[in-house]
Parts: C-alpha cells; structure tokens; sequence
C-alpha cells in the first residue's frame, strides 16, 4: 500500500521533467539554451528538468515554444495538472471554503457503481446523519478553514446521499469498531449516528461491517480510504487529499480492504457491536 502522497505524486512529477528534458535533448538544446530563449535564470531549467520545481502552465508554453515543440503544448499541461491533483493539501482544497469542496467531489460518486470504504476516524460521508455531518465539518472548520459555509456544505453531502438510491450501485462500508464509540458530536447526536447505521445497513445494496476492536488481529487498522469502482482510490490524511488512479495503487488498496473486510463482521453480529456502543451511551 502507498504509504504517503510522496509516491505517487513526485513519480508523476518526474515524468513530466523527463518528458521536458527529452524536448531539448531533440532538438539539440541544453537547459542554458532554454533558460536564454525564455528569458529565465539558467537554475530555473535545471531544477525543473530534475524535477524540484514543477512547472507552470505558462512554463511549458515558453518551454515548447524554445524547443519548437507548441504542438505538445496542451498535452503537457494536461499532464501538469494531473501531477497536480494526485496530492492537494487542505489549504489548497478548501481555501474558498467547505461547500465548494464537497461540490467537486459529486461527479466522482455520481458516474462510480461500486463503491468500498473503509474507515478508522469516523462513520463515512455517504452514511452519516445531517447532525453527525455537522459535527464533522464544523471540526473540520474549526481547526483548518477561515470561511465558515458549513449549513451549505452540509446540505450538498446529504444531497450527495440520493446515490445510495439511485442507478443500481453496490456499495460497501467498513468501520472499526472505535468508530462506534470515539464520542464525535456528543452523546445525542453519536445516538442518532448508531441508530442510522441500523437501518441502512439492512438495504439491500449495502453491506456493513464492523472490524471488531481486539488484541489478536493479524491486520491493524491503516488510513480511511474509497474505492471507486476499480479506477481511482481517495485518501484523506491529516495534511491533504490524496488521488490514486495507477493500477497498482488501486490494486494494493483494494487488497487492504479485502483483508481488513475479512477480519470484520456483519449482519447481526454487525448490529450487536453498534448495539452495545448505543447501550454504552446511556
């Protein structure tokens, strides 16, 4: 499984040096040539052919334009911004605020039809009350936003939610078993939480396990994750957002979640552990 954003991203990073780098090598140019046609200070083409400065848009411009290369122009940039979003950081994200941020994520949901999520913080989006949701981005908002639009970023995850209902999508939550019990919202509305999970994990397009909390586990619980259909794997970490579309990164994390589904339980053994924690609130 990745272990940090770094992967990935810089992977995809190095990728689009190497490709800016092999525009000179063709055309006989060195990164001093290119530094003097853009105008640059010659350091500026050697760290970015090395890949320890990403380029801007209108750097690839220039860079095309002195390689006699603006046919390609539009596909590097392209590449550029998805080196870009592989990792975003919650300063980035969510700069003009909460809603906007959860407006972007509906076109991801609204074309996947399987869905796997695992989580270890708290109970996923998609299944969460409007109070708990509230709870979770009012922390949210606390600790790292200065726009204060959570009632809107509320009302887009709960509008979010109809996907659960609609187009035939399969969908698979897992929990472990603190997230039962970790107190998020307070007493009423983690009540409120238990009770919704009861009765949406008797749908008949979803599936809910718990992991049971346990000394003997042979898999112990890693980073929440999504799995969209077999194409693209999401992660929040406590610094940003992380995006994975390559084979192997969905794959490793796909295996994560068979293995952490395996050690998990469901049906009535599922609701008696959500049962419990209802009952240890009073």
């Amino acid at each position: 499984m990745a272990a940090s954003p770094s992967s990935s991203a810089q992977q995809a990073r190095q990728a689009l040096a190497d490709r800016l780098a092999d525009l000179c090598r063709d055309v006989g140019l060195s990164g001093r040539d290119i530094a003097e046609r853009c105008g640059w200070h010659p350091s500026k083409s050697s760290r970015i052919m090395n890949a320890r400065t990403p380029p801007s848009a209108d750097d690839i411009r220039a860079w095309c334009v002195a390689c006699g290369a603006e046919d390609q122009t539009n596909d590097l940039i392209a590449s550029r911004q998805n080196a870009e979003g592989i990792w975003v950081n919650w300063r980035r994200m969510e700069r003009t605020g909460l809603k906007q941020a959860q407006e972007a994520r509906l076109p991801l949901f609204e074309r996947t039809h399987r869905f796997r999520s695992y989580s270890s913080w708290f109970v996923p989006g998609l299944i969460q009350t409007y109070r708990y949701t509230e709870a979770v981005l009012r922390a949210v908002q606390r600790r790292r936003v200065h726009v204060d639009d959570v009632a809107g970023a509320v009302a887009v995850r709960m509008e979010r939610q109809r996907v659960l209902h609609e187009g035939g999508r399969r969908f698979a939550f897992l929990v472990e078993e603190s997230v039962l019990r970790n107190g998020l919202g307070g007493t009423d509305v983690l009540a409120g939480q238990l009770a919704h999970l009861l009765t949406v994990g008797s749908l008949p397009n979803i599936s809910l396990g718990v992991v049971p909390m346990r000394a003997d586990r042979a898999r112990m619980p890693v980073e929440g994750f999504w799995i969209f259909d077999a194409e693209q794997v999401n992660v929040e970490l406590v610094s940003g957002h992380l995006t994975l579309t390559e084979p192997s990164d969905v794959g490793a994390y796909a295996d994560a979640f068979g293995e952490l589904a395996d050690l998990a339980v469901y049906g009535a053994s599922a609701r008696a552990l959500i049962t419990s924690a209802m009952d240890s609130l009073r």
